[in-house]
């Protein structure tokens, strides 16, 4: 049985931890970690977990946390783990860690677009970019897993197939994505709330959203050279979904039958990935509440550009998900392991 602990477990994503968590058959929670709820009973806070747990909250003590478990998620603020993390903690624990803290291998890039001091950038080389899909055998011998973000992993998985195979020049690529209000997190803040976002959609971090230099890094990877994207994220009325589409230059030649076989190659054999009938457009609410993402695509012969479309639950691949996807690598668990639930409609 793994023992883990969450620090944020109040949090939206530390929420959504703690309900699929409950539901895998070798995991028991052992530390419901909030800072502004020590004490208090956790179903108290979230009422859907009613006579499910009679824990309380405990605080965010990590060192003590990793005496009492073999993994510990940290659903925090950016540069939360990194003034805290240490090799003692490493030492004795698995860390998954939900925040930017360690996705960006480039410090100066991290403190630049994050407007915060890394206090541990020592860690930074040897933590593993989460995306199971892609970094499968080398998150299975990590310490320090770097969970990427809802953006970064629709934005990512739905253009990298065709960038590695160099069937699009990366560097036109244009993300135009929309999240659903839960990815700004539970905290409260005027732009979020009900009358700010009901019967609105806007765009925001126009130019300069943090999870640019993410998807840039792990698209240069792919490229084996420097990529620049434009990405432009916006809020839509909505709980829970990101919904990506891309933009980029097809390179001459490129048919139907060669994009669909490349995708095939890459993610044909992956549980969490649904590549959709041609003509068939992502949706989110076909992947709400689960940890699928659905990916289709259209040539479009006119302006000689191809069209990537990408749908996931924000939550739950982009950010819970996928921890606990990273979390049965690193224990040898089956991936699907606690993640196997229909999305949910309506």
């Amino acid at each position: 049985m793994i023992k883990a602990g969450i620090i944020g477990a109040t949090g939206y994503a530390g929420g959504e931890l703690v309900r699929i968590l409950l539901g895998h058959k070798n995991v028991k929670i052992e530390w419901f970690g909030s800072r502004s709820y020590v004490g208090e009973k956790y179903a108290s806070i979230y009422r859907n977990m009613f006579e499910l747990i009679e824990e309380e909250c405990l605080d965010d003590n990590i060192a003590e946390l990793a005496e009492r478990v073999d993994v510990i998620f940290t659903a925090t603020p950016q540069g939360y783990l990194a003034s805290l993390l240490n090799e003692d903690i490493l030492h004795k624990v698995k860390v998954v860690d939900l925040s930017a803290d360690y996705r960006i291998k480039d410090v100066s890039v991290y403190e630049k677009w994050y407007q915060i001091a890394h206090k541990s950038p020592q860690f930074i080389k040897e933590a593993v970019y989460g995306l199971c899909e892609i970094n499968r055998e080398q998150i299975k011998k990590a310490r320090l897993v770097a969970n990427p973000g809802c953006y970064t992993t629709c934005s990512i998985l739905t253009a990298y197939p065709l960038v590695k195979e160099g069937l699009i020049d990366a560097n036109s690529l244009i993300i135009d994505a929309k999240s659903g209000t839960s990815g700004a997190g539970r905290g409260a803040k005027a732009p979020n709330l009900f009358c700010e976002v009901n019967e609105n959609m806007k765009a925001y971090g126009v130019a300069s959203h943090r999870h640019t230099p993410e998807i840039e890094e792990q698209l240069s990877y792919a490229a084996g050279e420097n990529v620049r994207i434009s990405f432009t994220p916006h809020l839509v009325p909505m709980n829970r979904g990101i919904l990506v589409t891309g933009y980029a230059l097809a390179k001459e030649g490129l048919t139907d039958q060669k994009v669909r076989d490349v995708y095939e190659a890459y993610y044909g054999k992956e549980k969490f990935i649904r590549l959709l009938e041609q003509g068939v457009c992502p949706e989110t609410k076909w992947v709400e509440s689960s940890n699928y993402v659905d990916i289709g695509f259209q040539i479009d012969e006119r302006t000689q550009r191809i069209i990537i479309m990408g749908a996931l639950d924000n939550l739950v691949k982009g950010a819970a998900g996928q921890a606990v996807q990273n979390m049965n690598l690193l224990f040898g668990e089956k991936e699907s392991e606690g993640l196997e639930f229909v999305p949910v409609f309506p």
